[in-house]
């Protein structure tokens, strides 16, 4: 293994030394009752939410992928390491929401320059997909979403999660891929205590996992989820990164296992009992083999004397949350009431929602105004729809990007409503190290379990991404299937700098709920006097221009009369996938004096979040 510097040398000497281990590689994946003879090394397991200190920080949904994290920082490395090691943990111990098989978008703050940079590693539609991917042939009429497209090989977009880290670890890390993957391949030998999440999310995919034999292998080894307390081992996942770190990412994206992920794909093994469609796919070696990253610079827009840095299109988050927040920004939501100052929120939410539906798509495909969306004359406009006494009734029409002065006209019409096709199970990190480097990652898989394929003999899934295009295919419409495409995101890892500085870099998996949890975590920070453990922990509500506004039962509970009587309808959270009335898990840190590093992740929602820091105060 090739040390790129003398940092990643002292790493691998030091506090790395022994994590890629000559672990017999036999042993049957899945669950186990107990640790094999000689493996007593200690599993990360608790969970702390809040971890406050200096010399760097790591938060993410998993004490193990916080520990991966953090051991690279102690070993010297950065935040670009660090994040990387933790990423590839997340695809060992959450891999119903992450992997190599699926995609995301990377942000990095550069504190040597002062910049912010980012990869976009989203998923591609194949080159070979037609437009007209997600209609039947048997009967005209597009597949039903679940089971037939969630389910299904045409779902599955070229994956971009491998190229991202090894893109993000040659622009600005010290280590080579092969000693950041070096802590989650030793997990994935050793195995993970398995947690209660774990154990339902297995049971919510039962069905699907069933339909495919080396999914049901893996995952469902005895025919039931792994037991909470027991042991789960993924061996073919550890040798699949010590396969990418001996060869590079040439292993997954050429050769034998670029061909394996296309077969299964176009055409899906299945069980012999299984009643689901499992529409085939498009995916070839080609392109897998054509894939890249896009590097690319950051949106960014200013709210109260804070520059705000996010994920530009084919992620609509970084639009989408500088247009709401440039609306909110010309109220004084400090001086309000806490129903009044959401009341605003929400509505602010609704005109940027339909400003991303009729103009964000992949720029490759699609010009998309970006400036325009984030320009604080158009916001200016759009804030003339924004009643301050009465919610408007949703949805809103999408402004007019091409003719605007900042002067309130006629009242706008009613909008139309936009399918919301984006999956819930995606997970975040966030991650600073002692030089002031800050990385914010949003990754996923799509759905919970993705796709439900998994590559044989190789431990990971595949997503199913490209159910975030439009299901019906529109000319006018920007998010519409095109070979080659990125389908549009909601993913939104965002930096925010104050003076030049970071402040509070912040991020969360739940679908379109995502810009929505990520813009309340910044008001609520920002106007509403929360600390960052407050802005977290506190109840979420999401409007995205539909009816009603999705929001968690504490949120209903707290603030749902008042919002009620301003003319809002509010709906529980949950969907068909999940039980979990929740929205978003999302991490954070804030920067404070002195170098003072107050790292978040959730206090309750998502079985509890782990943050750490390397020196504690």
């Amino acid at each position: 293994m090739q040390l790129r510097t003398p940092i990643a040398a002292l790493a691998v000497t030091g506090v790395l030394a022994g994590l890629v281990v000559a672990t017999p590689t036999s042993a049957a994946p899945g669950a186990g009752p107990s640790d094999r003879a000689g493996d007593t090394v200690a599993r990360p397991t608790a969970k702390k939410p809040t971890a406050i200190g200096k010399g760097g920080a790591v938060t993410t949904v998993d004490p193990e992928a916080t520990a991966a994290g953090l051991r690279v920082l102690k070993a010297g490395g950065n935040a670009v390491d660090a994040a990387v090691a933790a990423a590839a943990t997340l695809g060992v111990t959450e891999p119903y929401s992450a992997g190599i098989g699926g995609g995301g978008y990377f942000v990095y703050y550069n504190a040597r320059s002062g910049k912010v940079r980012t990869i976009d590693g989203r998923e591609t539609a194949p080159n070979k997909m037609p437009q007209d991917a997600f209609i039947d042939p048997a009967t005209g009429a597009p597949y039903t979403f679940t089971p037939d497209l969630v389910t299904s090989g045409v779902s599955v977009g070229t994956p971009g999660t491998l190229a991202t880290w090894d893109k993000a670890l040659a622009n600005w890390g010290t280590l080579s891929l092969g000693d950041a993957l070096a802590p989650a391949t030793k997990v994935a030998r050793r195995g993970f205590k398995v947690d209660p999440t774990f154990r339902q999310q297995t049971l919510d995919n039962l069905v699907r996992f069933t339909a495919f034999p080396d999914t049901k292998k893996l995952f469902l080894p005895k025919g039931d989820a792994p037991k909470v307390g027991s042991i789960f081992r993924n061996p073919e996942l550890a040798d699949t990164y010590d396969l990418i770190a001996d060869k590079g990412i040439s292993a997954f994206y050429r050769g034998p296992l670029a061909r394996l992920m296309s077969d299964v794909v176009r055409k899906p093994r299945t069980t012999k009992k299984t009643k689901l469609p499992v529409p085939k796919g498009y995916l070839t070696a080609r392109d897998l083999r054509d894939y890249k990253v896009r590097s690319q610079k950051a949106t960014r827009s200013t709210y109260r004397g804070h520059d705000v840095y996010g994920m530009a299109p084919s992620s609509s988050g970084g639009t989408t949350i500088g247009e709401a927040l440039n609306i909110l920004e010309r109220y004084n939501l400090a001086a309000m009431t806490p129903e009044a100052a959401l009341h605003h929120y929400l509505e602010a939410s609704a005109l940027a929602f339909a400003d991303r539906g009729k103009y964000v798509g992949d720029p490759a495909y699609v010009d998309v105004p970006v400036k325009r969306l984030l320009d604080k004359k158009y916001a200016a406009e759009r804030a003339c729809s924004l009643d301050q006494t009465r919610a408007a009734v949703k949805p809103v029409a999408a402004g007019d990007v091409t003719s605007y002065d900042g002067i309130c006209g006629p009242a706008a019409r009613q909008g139309e409503v936009e399918e919301d096709t984006e999956n819930i199970s995606t997970t975040n990190l966030t991650v600073a190290d002692k030089w002031g480097n800050v990385v914010e990652y949003t990754l996923t898989i799509e759905q919970t379990g993705g796709s439900g394929i998994t590559v044989p003999g190789h431990g990971f899934l595949l997503n199913n991404e490209l159910t975030d295009f439009s299901t019906v295919y529109d000319a006018a419409d920007p998010n519409r299937i095109q070979p080659g495409k990125r389908p549009r995101s909601s993913m939104s890892p965002t930096i925010i700098l104050k003076d030049g500085k970071p402040f509070l870099a912040l991020g969360s998996p739940g679908g379109s709920t995502i810009i929505t949890t990520v813009l309340q975590m910044i008001v609520n920070r920002i106007d509403l006097g929360m600390t960052i453990e407050e802005a977290i922990a506190a109840p979420r509500a999401s409007q995205r221009n539909t009816a009603s506004v999705t929001a968690e039962p504490a949120f209903i509970d707290a603030y749902g009369a008042a919002l009620t009587a301003l003319g809002h309808t509010l709906a529980p959270a949950g969907d068909a996938f999940t039980s979990a009335a929740e929205i978003g898990a999302a991490t954070a840190i804030e920067f404070g004096p002195k170098s003072l590093l107050t790292a978040v992740a959730e206090p309750t929602r998502r079985g509890t979040g782990s943050a750490a820091v390397v020196d504690k105060k």
